[in-house]
This record gives C-alpha cells, structure tokens and sequence, in this order.
C-alpha cells in the first residue's frame, strides 16, 4: 500500500477498545532513524508512520532487519549504540517526545510507558531476586516504597499469573522456567499501570501452549487496566489473532498497514503476501489435504526383538532415562525424563517428536545420537543393539547419523571460517585428501544454495538462516542416512523458516534422507512430518500419522496443542 493510502487509511480503519476516541494515544509521523557504522550511514527506520488509540492493541510485523524493534526502542527512548532519531515525529499524549533528554525519558518509563522485552533471561538481572526486580520499578517511579512495595509487588506477581508469589518473589531468575519469567517481566512492565506496553517479541522463546497463556492473560490484564500495547512480532499468525491493526515493516518502511482480517484476506504488498505464505501458524490451515498418506500402526513400534523391518532406518524400545537431582531441602530425588519411549523411523520419511519443554523430546535426541545412555531400553541402527556396539563402532556410525541443532549462532564455532566448520568432520573420520575435502564443501555449499565464496567468511558475518545453512551442510559432510534436526528452525524468522524447511524437504528428496524432526511447533510439525509422536512429562501420549494426528486427534492435550496454534482459526487470502 502507497505511504499516502497508509496515512490516510489509519485514523478510519484502526478499530480496538479506542479506535473511536478522536485523539491517539502514540502518533508516529514520518520516523527515520540512523545509525552510524564505520562505513557511514546506516538507515534503519523511513518515514515509518502508525498511531495508537487509548486500550488498542496493534502489532509491527516483520522479519529481522526489518526496522521493527527500533521504532519500539525509539519510542522508549532506548535507541542502541549510535542510533538516532533523525527525522519525523513520535507524538505521545500529543507532546513530540522525539528528543526528549533522559531526564524526560526516564519520567515517562514505567509510569507512561511500559515494557516487555524479548528475552527475559538477559532482562532479568541473575543476582537480584525477582522480587527486588519488580520492588525497584514501583520504587523508582514513585508507586510504593518499603513494605508497601513489597506488598504491591506480590501482588502484582499473582496478577501475572504466577502461582505461590510470596514464595516465588524471593527466588532468583534460574529458579524459573522461561514462561514464569515472562509473566515476571509483565508484572514489571505493568506495574507502573502504563498507558502503553510495548511487547517485543514476548513469546518467542516459548512452547505454544505457554505462549498462548501468557498472551491471553496479558490481554485480560491489559484490558482491565485500558492499556494500550504496541505487539512487536515476526509471526502473521500471532500478531493477526492479537491485535486489531497490522503495521508491516520492510527494510524500515511500512509498506501496508489496516485491520488484522483485512491484511490477511486482501494483503496488497508483495512482501506482505510473501508473510502470509511463509507463516507456519498460517500454513498448516493449507495443508490438510496436502500431507503424505503414512499407513502406522501402533504396535509396531514393539514388534519383534530387534527385528527391522525392510524399510526401517532405526528403532528405539522402551527408552527410559532417569536423572539424579535435588530436592528442595537438598535431599536426593530422581527425575524420569523419558518413560518407556518406543518408535520406528522409515527409510526417507520424517518422524517429529512434539511437547513442550521439559516432554523429553530433546533427551531421547541425545539418547538415540548416543550422547546420552539410556537407564533402560534399546536403540537399534537397521536392527542392531547400539548397546552391543564398540566404541570403535559407534564412531562409524556417527557418519550415518548427524545433528542440526536449534541455535545456529551457538553450534558453529565462531573462530573458524565456513570452510573449516563445514570440513571438520571429514577431517575427524579421515575422509579424502585435503583438496578432496575442499571439492567436498564446495559441493555442500552448491547443496544448500550459499555461494562457494562463503568458505572464506566466519559464522559472524552470516545471518541467521545462512548460519542454519552452513549446520545443515556440515550435518550432510559424512553422507549420513538419518539427520536428527532438534528445534533446527525454531530460532529463525518464518520467511527464513520456510526457506529452511523448503530445503530440508528437497534434500530428504534427493538423497533419501530419514529425519528426526524435535519441535514445539505444531505448525511446523504439519509442513514437514510424515508420522508424529506427542510427548508429556517423559510419556508418550499419542502416536499417528501427521494427517490422522490433526484431522482426528485422541487426547486432550494434543488437542490443546493444535489449539494453541496462533492464528490456527482465521480466514486466509485465497492466493495463499
């Protein structure tokens, strides 16, 4: 949509709780934002115009780079590094606040406007209790002082939803799962009683069903409190079923923006409709008919002792892993991980392992990659005891098997250049001459689709989905027959993400690879799965074929799982 048709369109479309007040709440005109690098200008922000009404919820889509969480932080006040406001305005409660000085800022941070950052383990400080965190924002903004704020800030805590907020306030940020966290940075966000929250990404880290918790009850609060929330978020999906009006952002300008359901069934941007098409939470409503028919039974997983079939690449029975731990007081405790896991994984097909953190998804990943033995039970590699193998064979079959995992910037060595990552495990099986390994990388880079002339940089100087290129290419080196891909797009942006899982699907094609598929994501799960395992607490609670899981799921917590699936229930554009 033209910037003109943009302006014009807002002060009429916008519908939400205030849509209907005259005046806006954050008006943003024109916005431009530089930052300087050492090869001169950079900008990140153009001519970015939106506004806000009183109790509205809006959201800013868009992929990384795309200028999104900069017009959160300009807005704020908390522009990073060399960044800078350099043109247009940011009205709020009608007074430009541009370029406030920090006096100014710091008056309207917490009390005006409030806060959710992205990731609350770096936003939380380690050392101070969680309570003290949330005492500290009702103190420096003049809303309670000593056993007043410690009263408000329990009570704040048990109105973010966390159980038990006596206790919990005197426990440390690793004391807590990721979405407590996240309901501890709302109550801090909120405690102030804002006009406007500005959520960046608050849920990204976290499982779907967590997700849509914390997000629902981040709307009751809101709502109860008439404040306004500018949504920042990369996913469609989310942002359509949580905010009234879309703002889409490329390369720092908005190039369409209008109500949620409009933009969805009539998106006019290119970009925008490339968004449409790439978000998973969307996508699984188009693929109902378009998933491979798998016949599954349910026993087989412990027919026979041992046995394979033909068309069987692996197997594990019975698996269980129990970890020693701590009690409360100290005392020793055992926790059962995984429970008595059993299935089969087909020559060239993809078997996902679903749950929420803490399912045992990932440990049976470790178990079945042999980074982790199993208490009890067995993994067979075509039929054969992975507990009768040597060393000296568990090192072969290593090349048969490889991992992707989930952070791309964590699981490549950042001293070693593209080239070197990629041929370190040819180097370590003793594989070919070097200017063979060198005509073996420049053939997985061809395979992936980066040039040759990234064996030359460092994973620093990629992006994320480049870097998950890079993991995927070096996971292929050895000519493996089955890849165990552990949350392996769960980090990138969903144009990213539909790129990656395009080309997952295109390699398992040509080189008839079997994976195994570890996710939270249900929507992913129904682009790219032939057969699907749902986990709870160690357990297996449901087993079928990707198509028979989602037309007719057995359990009600795999039926909560599809449910929570963001934007699962709105009508599309038809081009998507």
């Amino acid at each position: 949509m033209p910037q003109a048709d943009v302006s014009s369109h807002m002060a009429t479309a916008q519908s939400g709780a205030g849509a209907q007040d005259a005046k806006p709440l954050l008006e943003v005109k024109d916005l431009e934002v530089d930052f300087q690098s050492s090869t001169g200008t950079v900008p990140a922000v153009r001519k970015a115009s939106f506004s806000i009404y009183p109790g509205q919820t809006i959201a800013i889509v868009g992929e990384s780079g795309s200028g999104k969480s900069t017009i959160a932080a300009a807005v704020i006040g908390l522009l990073p590094g060399t960044g800078k406001v350099t043109g247009g305005q940011i009205l709020f409660d009608g007074k430009d606040i541009a370029h406030c000085s920090r006096k100014e800022y710091e008056g309207l941070r917490g009390s005006k406007i409030g806060l959710v950052p992205q990731d609350p383990m770096s936003n939380l400080n380690p050392v101070w209790s969680v309570g003290f965190q949330v005492r500290e924002a009702l103190v420096a903004n003049n809303i309670a002082k000593g056993s007043e704020a410690h009263k408000v800030a329990i009570e704040m805590l048990e109105h973010a939803g966390l159980p038990d907020a006596e206790r919990r306030s005197k426990q440390y940020p690793h004391e807590f799962s990721g979405g407590m966290r996240q309901r501890a940075l709302i109550g801090i966000g909120l405690a102030c009683n804002p006009k406007l929250l500005i959520a960046d990404e608050p849920t990204s880290a976290l499982d779907v069903t967590v997700q849509k918790r914390i997000l629902d009850h981040l709307d009751d609060m809101t709502n109860e409190l008439g404040t306004a929330v500018m949504f920042i978020t990369h996913d469609l999906g989310l942002a359509a079923e949580r905010a009234s009006y879309l703002v889409v952002l490329h390369r720092g300008r908005v190039v369409e923006s209008g109500p949620s359901l409009e933009i969805l069934q009539n998106p006019r941007h290119p970009y925008t409709k490339r968004l449409v098409q790439a978000a998973p939470s969307l996508s699984s409503q188009r693929l109902s008919a378009g998933i491979s028919e798998v016949h599954h039974s349910h026993g087989s997983s412990d027919s026979g002792d041992g046995q394979s079939r033909p068309d069987e690449v692996l197997r594990a029975k019975n698996l269980v892993k129990v970890f020693d731990i701590r009690g409360a007081k100290g005392e020793k405790q055992e926790l059962r991980a995984v429970d008595d896991v059993s299935f089969s994984l087909r020559r060239g097909t993809t078997l996902a392992l679903v749950g929420e953190s803490g399912s045992g998804k990932s440990t049976v990943a470790n178990i079945v990659l042999g980074l982790l033995k199993a208490t009890s039970g067995e993994v067979y590699y075509e039929g054969v005891p992975g507990s009768t193998l040597s060393r000296a064979d568990m090192f072969k079959q290593r090349r048969r098997m490889q991992p992707v995992f989930q952070n791309p910037y964590g699981s490549l060595d950042p001293m070693m250049s593209i080239y070197r990552c990629i041929e370190e495990p040819l180097r370590i099986h003793r594989i070919g001459t070097r200017e063979e390994r060198e005509k073996r990388v420049a053939e997985l880079l061809d395979l992936v689709s980066l040039p040759r002339s990234a064996m030359r940089r460092y994973p620093g100087e990629l992006s994320g989905g480049q870097r998950q290129r890079v993991a995927i290419a070096r996971a292929l080196a050895l000519n493996p027959e089955i890849v165990v891909l552990d949350e392996a797009v769960s980090a990138l942006d969903v144009l990213v993400q539909a790129q990656i899982l395009q080309l997952l699907a295109d390699l398992q094609g040509e080189l008839n690879l079997s994976y195994l598929f570890i996710t939270h994501d249900l929507a992913v799960v129904r682009q790219s799965a032939d057969e699907v395992i749902v986990m709870r607490d160690g357990k297996m609670v449901e087993t079928g074929s990707c198509e028979e899981l989602f037309a007719n799921p057995q359990e009600r917590y795999t039926r909560d799982l599809i449910a929570a699936i963001p934007g699962g229930s709105i009508p599309l554009w038809e081009g998507a």
